[in-house]
């Protein structure tokens, strides 16, 4: 069953963090108290959890069976949580810790660049995702900075619709992060096994990530990574997780050039322009399209292609029509200022509000003055080689 740690709780709040993250104790929410007994488990019963679906026709129950549960892994299917890459369970390795804190570790739920995640088991026994950041004690001060940002930008996100942060040590020897556990697969996953999503099962993962990104952009926070895997589809609905790349709006960032997943970034990421909560208004719409035809708008294959056609092409929605095929297109507009904001999206999706486009600016954007350059210049050096040569 689920873990639901959001019942009857006041979300954590993450104790800040010296600017030169070396201090030495644990930072946690709610001031540094190790969460112990008194916190409540409840599982969220299966009538409970399809309480925000509403009626399903035969496609939503076979895209809501069970995904890939293995005869070695017993219950009604194989669980995802908050982590950077999906990938099943898999049995720790001789080098896994067995216990983070007062976390006991017991599988491996994945991995990515930035760290590791593990299922785990708190004081009570409940389920809980355990993100331990690479490297550890070694780990460069910039990396810690990072894992910082993530722990401080998912505590700002409130609602139902990501997935909570509990817990965190961001100082000690073995930086790490502990998190609501998800039960259910990825969207990405989902998708590659299943299909597309049937049209209302669609239309609810819609309405429930928008209203995660509204939340998303209310804290101040812009994700910059959202995609399929980084959407879980658990009893109770969709849940948006991993903060890594996050930044809040008005901070200086800590890397530069295009960060993020080629296939759901918008084309300010890529000519490493100002972003802001547009570009995941685009990630959003990309990661619609491919859950609704298989497929993201802009292709698959290297990642310089990927992103040249971001740039410079139509997106191609595959059959996604109707309501959500129109509004798909306008978040997927190369000019930020001409999509809705997620609240806007909400709206549409929610009420039926018609969103009302922005005036496109007479000016051209900066990265397509750039463009144009390049192109020019490519041009005339191949036209004066071809008269020399």
């Amino acid at each position: 069953m689920p873990h639901d740690p959001s019942r009857g709780r006041t979300p954590p709040r993450l104790t800040p963090v010296p600017s030169g993250v070396g201090g030495s104790g644990p930072a946690r929410p709610g001031g540094g108290e190790r969460p112990g007994g008194e916190r409540a488990h409840r599982a969220r019963s299966a009538a409970d959890g399809a309480r925000d679906d509403g009626p399903r026709g035969r496609a939503d129950r076979d895209h809501d069976a069970p995904v890939d549960a293995g005869p070695d892994e017993p219950g009604p299917a194989r669980a995802a949580a908050a982590r950077p890459r999906s990938g099943g369970r898999r049995p720790l390795t001789g080098d896994d810790p067995r216990r983070i804190g007062t976390y006991r570790l017991t599988e491996r739920l994945g991995e990515g660049g930035q760290g590791v995640v593990y299922l785990g088991r708190d004081e009570d026994g409940g389920p809980v995702a355990v993100k331990l950041l690479r490297g550890g004690a070694g780990a460069s001060q910039r990396a810690r900075a990072r894992f910082v940002k993530e722990a401080e930008a998912a505590l700002q996100v409130t609602g139902r619709s990501t997935a909570q942060v509990l817990d965190a040590d961001v100082t000690g020897d073995r930086p790490y992060i502990v998190s609501e556990y998800v039960e259910g697969p990825s969207l990405q996953r989902l998708v590659e096994e299943r299909g597309p999503l049937p049209s209302e099962r669609l239309e609810r993962t819609a309405l429930r990530t928008a209203r995660s990104l509204a939340a998303i952009h209310k804290a101040g926070i812009v994700h910059r990574d959202f995609k399929p895997g980084n959407v879980l589809l658990g009893p109770d609905g969709a849940k948006v997780i991993d903060f890594g790349i996050a930044r809040a709006l008005d901070a200086a960032p800590l890397t530069t050039g295009p960060i993020g997943t080629p296939a759901y970034m918008a084309p300010e990421q890529i000519e490493d322009e100002p972003v802001g909560p547009p570009a995941d208004v685009f990630a959003w719409a990309a990661t619609m399209v491919y859950a609704g035809t298989g497929r993201p708008p802009f292709g698959t294959g290297p990642n310089a292609a990927v992103m040249r056609r971001v740039t410079s092409r139509r997106p191609d929605l595959g059959d996604l029509e109707g309501p959500l095929g129109d509004l798909v297109a306008r978040c997927l507009d190369k000019n930020p200022a001409a999509r809705p904001t997620a609240r806007q999206v909400v709206r549409a999706l929610r009420d039926g509000q018609e969103f009302a486009p922005k005036p496109r600016p007479k000016r051209i954007p900066r990265y397509r003055w750039r463009m144009m350059v390049a192109l020019a210049a490519v041009m005339s050096t191949g036209f004066v080689l071809g008269i020399l040569f």
